[in-house]
């Protein structure tokens, strides 16, 4: 059972809400919310970003692990105990949800996510207030460089003119058919024809539902390429459900590796003595 515990003002008329699902176990970085940038827990930095969006009033930390629970509610921050079953982080998003009767926007932050930029937040958040087919919205941003369209952890997101999401993959999407066949591979076309990398963009891993769709979906069987991709919001689509993407605000930076730890610390130390040295 979930048990939402708030250490915040209450917020009984709020009708978005952002949940961050956080789990402990890892393989690459075990305990990753715990691991400290700048003297506190990364999950403090992701809960602080959220509630920095002007439209979010509340935003709760859902997850199966006492260690980050105590974390979140030291800082004076919510949680929430969910089950351990859970098989996504869309069915932890879920369980806490259900409680949430009156709440219309629930707002999806990953909890690996200490540099989300809360207007990239609030822009999806105003798609979804003015949407009328979409019960999901997320955000995409431009590809990097050249190795981040062969990263399978980079995934790749394809809309139509109206920005509704058509395909999500780990694999190059669109494929430039033309391009590699006058240089013989992918990897050569992009070396030779830099505007290339343009016509790839990363999906960023935000996403708003409404929250009667998100309860909806979550009891919805795994379906055949979520399982191939091991991409829940192919679930969305392969129902025929419309998803709206958007543009970024900023790059994101999610940390999935030591070395993304690392780059993550000294942009949030950056900003952090940036900050003091302003104050002084």
């Amino acid at each position: 059972m979930c048990r939402p515990v708030n250490n915040a003002e209450s917020h009984s008329d709020s009708k978005t809400i952002a949940i961050i699902p956080a789990r402990y176990h890892a393989t690459r970085l075990p305990g990753k919310p715990l691991l400290e940038i700048a003297g506190r827990p990364m999950i403090l930095h992701t809960v602080e970003r959220a509630l920095a969006a002007p439209s979010v009033s509340r935003a709760i930390v859902a997850t199966d692990d006492r260690r980050i629970f105590d974390a979140v509610r030291r800082a004076g921050f919510e949680a929430a105990m969910t089950s351990s079953d859970h098989q996504s982080g869309s069915d932890r998003l879920a369980e806490v949800a259900a409680g949430l009767n009156d709440t219309d926007i629930i707002v999806n932050v990953q909890g690996d996510e200490p540099l989300i930029s809360p207007e990239t937040i609030e822009r999806a958040v105003t798609q979804m207030m003015r949407e009328q087919e979409a019960p999901v919205v997320t955000t995409s941003e431009p590809v990097a460089d050249a190795a981040a369209v062969f990263n399978a952890d980079v995934v790749k997101v394809v809309t139509d003119q109206a920005g509704r999401a058509l395909l999500f993959s780990r694999s190059p999407i669109p494929y430039p058919r033309n391009a590699v066949h006058q240089h013989g591979s992918l990897e050569r076309a992009l070396q030779n024809d830099p505007q290339l990398l343009a016509k790839f963009r990363k999906h960023t891993g935000l996403y708003v539902y409404r929250r009667t769709f998100l309860l909806e979906y979550a009891r919805w069987p795994q379906s055949t390429l979520e399982q191939i991709e091991s991409l829940e919001q192919l679930r969305v689509l392969e129902r025929g459900v419309t998803i709206r993407v958007v543009e970024a605000a900023a790059p994101s930076v999610g940390v999935d590796t030591p070395e993304d730890l690392e780059h993550v610390r000294a942009i949030i130390e950056k900003e952090t003595k940036d900050l003091s040295n302003r104050d002084a």
